[in-house]
């Protein structure tokens, strides 16, 4: 932990007291997103301290050119960078002719704010003494709408306490921003036309390469003691920017307030040339309903959400916050409405890592998604992949590969990758094997088979490929080889035979020959499809098993584990316990050359085998090398502690695994890397939820049917969850005495707990 100011509470993030050195991370904490559109939580009102300004929208993003020393054959042309989108939310403040700043406040005090996760909203409240001498107290509120998604709003109050005032409140648009993270200072926005009409304003602009087109749109009304003012705004227009200015007085304890309304049409959504039309309406919409109106409408959408996705909680507030933080953020991120959009592992809090779309979906974010909606928002994300799949087969052939072999990028927002790190955009090709594993869990946990022959089998297929012609014929080991390789731990890179890429690529070919046979049986007018498109051929399929059958895994007769790569055992196996605290994070205290040279893993690695593939595994495997790797394991990687709290949840090993579930459900919260100001971690925030569902209560699905064997640390009084179990909804409780099982469907369901056959019928509360 190396933070500690946010304050305990079930339902809400809370900071109390204002401290100019910590904005930047509560920038990101607070952040706030609705799917379409999101925003770090920055002052409305002028700010001079420092600050991360950022707004987002999805899907829209610049093509930065790649910055490199040299340049090598099939080294992606650009970094695809998550775009700071033209401003929406400004209001300059001005008191009695000062412009209020809280950095050049003589004083600021009763300083609070709020992310409301329940109801989906962010407060601000202060009290402030101006230069002036004037004290004022301040209360803002604002939403991103979720059933009106292009549109925000905001309510912002001034009450003077010692005196009179004159307030100017000055709401503008602004375009000419820029990126936090940039390769060459490129301009990323043309502004097209800046324009207003009755009391509207709109700024129209355009990406840079990309050419996406915007309309950032605002319209605001102000109040005193919440009567309208109905006055005409001062209008000052500039090349990239409008602003309104409405000024009223009032007199000590009276308040002052304006409310704005702000956001985007785009036009992934809209015709480009009627966005005005679109934000006009938008506009029109949201005023009519007025903002009370829509915040009430903002408190329901919630709460259908909260009703599936909810997790509790009983003896431990740290706990039930850290959980409902991360399943609030996954929930703001991405909600499945737009299957041409993906899950970003900064979401709308940053800039860093850009792309939109990891590993990290398949690999963590699937479950959760399948679990807590509709399975179509899971299928969703499938058919994301399927539609980029002619772009990963150019992504092969750009590196030599042919015959339809696909390589999906590690880093893309089109389906090209955009990464520009040697070691991870040649080396970490085990981002293959976790979309072809998401088509298995999906079909193992949904039972829809359909999505395999309709578009997965092709994506089987091309990765399959890849794997095959990837891997190389080892003459002394007399196996096959896959050399020059990064595995998930990102702290060794170009290594030989990491044993999950191997065996990642052995299950791949196995997994992809079981479907064609499969689709052949079944389905034979869409296996007529597939093999005319794709003209796999009997001998192809069998130099495929010949790879598979005789792949390489290193292996350890003395420690009777799978090594993580050739040469693990080289190295000076000096453990994280006997790591000085002064060298942590490592990825920040020390040179690169170091930490390759050492034992210290990122993540789980060959534990990440383990956790997909853990029926292939018996328990005692299982313990062995968690014993054996995590002592090593320095968890510099958000994905890293989820997957350690379920291992250790299934090894009984409780106090390791509630460890590493406060790990990962307050990563963020408590800035365990240090990073926080940068952004959240959003993708990995799936994994807590993985944490509570499959590691404390057990969930597996095997033979079609669902097995828990719950367990809850000594922390806790009792928790609950929620899965969509093939379109019946399952509640699970469990407390420190017993576990019920309660379900909403029609029909009974047939579940395994501890081994033992249970029936649950609908309605009816089965204790065990």
């Amino acid at each position: 932990m190396n933070q500690d100011y946010i304050q305990p509470d079930s339902w809400s993030i809370i900071e109390e007291g204002f401290d100019a050195d910590r904005v930047k991370s509560s920038e990101s904490l607070f952040s706030i997103g609705n799917g379409a559109m999101g925003q770090r939580a920055n002052f409305e009102e002028q700010y001079t301290g420092p600050t991360f300004q950022g707004s987002y929208i999805a899907g829209v993003y610049y093509p930065d050119k790649t910055r490199v020393g040299w340049w090598k054959n099939g080294y992606p042309e650009y970094f695809a960078k998550v775009l700071n989108a033209p401003n929406w939310i400004g209001i300059n403040v001005e008191i009695n002719g000062e412009q209020l700043d809280l950095n050049t406040c003589v004083s600021v005090s009763n300083f609070r704010r709020e992310l409301n996760m329940q109801e989906g909203w962010l407060s601000r409240s202060f009290t402030a003494t101006l230069q002036n001498k004037l004290e004022i107290e301040v209360k803002v509120l604002r939403f991103l709408s979720l059933d009106l998604d292009e549109v925000g709003a905001i309510n912002y109050q001034v009450t003077p306490l010692n005196g009179e005032a004159t307030i100017k409140f000055q709401p503008y648009l602004d375009s000419g921003i820029t990126n936090e993270d940039t390769n060459w200072d490129d301009q990323f926005w043309d502004t097209l036309n800046v324009s207003t009409e009755n009391e509207q304003a709109f700024i129209e602009a355009k990406t840079m390469k990309t050419g996406f087109h915007t309309c950032t749109f605002m319209q605001s009304s102000v109040f005193v003691n919440n009567t309208k003012q109905e006055q005409t705004p001062e209008i000052d227009k500039q090349a990239n920017a409008i602003s309104f200015t409405y000024t009223v007085s009032v007199n000590s304890g009276e308040t002052a307030s304006i409310q704005k309304f702000g956001g985007y049409a785009v036009d992934r959504n809209h015709d480009e040339n009627q966005l005005i039309a679109a934000a006009k309406k938008t506009l029109n919409t949201a005023s009519n309903l007025g903002f009370h109106a829509l915040l009430n409408k903002q408190k329901e959408a919630w709460s259908k959400i909260w009703e599936m996705s909810d997790i509790t909680i009983d003896g431990d507030v740290k706990a039930q916050q850290g959980i409902r933080f991360n399943i609030f953020q996954l929930n703001q991120t991405y909600l499945g409405k737009d299957s041409t959009l993906n899950i970003g592992p900064k979401g709308f809090t940053g800039e860093k890592y850009g792309g939109s779309t990891y590993w990290d979906t398949e690999a963590y974010c699937i479950p959760f998604y399948m679990a807590t909606k509709d399975q179509k928002v899971a299928r969703s994300l499938l058919q994301y992949r399927y539609n980029h799949l002619e772009k990963a087969i150019e992504n092969a052939e750009k590196l030599g590969f042919n015959n339809g072999a696909a390589l999906y990028p590690m880093v893309t927002m089109n389906g090209e990758e955009c990464h520009n790190e040697w070691e991870i955009t040649f080396e970490e090709i085990h981002r293959n094997g976790a979309i072809a594993f998401a088509i298995f869990n999906y079909y193992r946990y949904t039972g829809d088979y359909s999505y395999i022959p309709e578009m997965g089998l092709e994506v089987l297929i091309g990765i399959a490929r890849f794997w095959q012609q990837r891997a190389t014929f080892s003459t002394d080991k007399n196996k096959y080889v896959i050399l020059g390789v990064t595995g998930p731990n990102e702290y060794e890179n170009n290594i030989n035979n990491n044993f999950y890429t191997n065996y990642l690529a052995k299950w791949c070919i196995d997994y992809a020959l079981e479907q064609i046979e499969k689709v052949k049986e079944g389905y034979n007018d869409d296996y007529l499809r597939i093999s005319g498109k794709t003209k796999i051929t009997d001998s192809e399929l069998e130099a495929w098993k010949k790879v598979a059958d005789n792949m390489f895994f290193p292996y350890s007769e003395k420690h009777q584990v799978y090594l993580q790569q050739d040469g693990f055992l080289d190295k000076e196996l000096i453990t994280v316990a006997d790591l000085p605290n002064q060298d942590r994070p490592i990825n920040q205290k020390w040179s690169w050359d170091r930490i390759l040279r050492s034992p210290y893993i990122k993540q789980a690695d060959t534990l990440q085998g383990f956790y997909f593939f853990e029926d292939q595994f018996s328990t005692e495997e299982l313990k062995r090398h968690f014993d054996f790797y995590e002592p090593f394991t320095v968890h510099e990687s958000s994905l890293s502690p989820c997957v350690h709290s379920i291992q250790a949840a299934k090894l009984d090993q409780m106090e390791q695994a509630y460890t590493f579930y406060l790990r990962t459900s307050r990563l963020d919260l408590d800035d365990y890397n240090k990073e926080v100001e940068e952004g959240l971690h959003i993708t990995s925030m799936a994994g807590t939820w993985m944490s509570i569902v499959e590691g404390f209560g057990g969930m597996r699905v095997k033979n079609d049917t669902l097995h828990f064997e719950p367990r809850i640390p000594k922390e806790w009084e009792a928790y609950s969850f929620k899965v969509n179990f093939r379109d019946q909804i399952l509640k699970v409780n469990v407390s420190q005495s017993e576990t019920t099982f309660e379900l909403e469907g029609n029909t009974d369901l047939n579940i395994q707990v501890n081994d033992n056959l249970v029936t649950v019928s609908p309605n009816n509360l089965v204790k065990i």
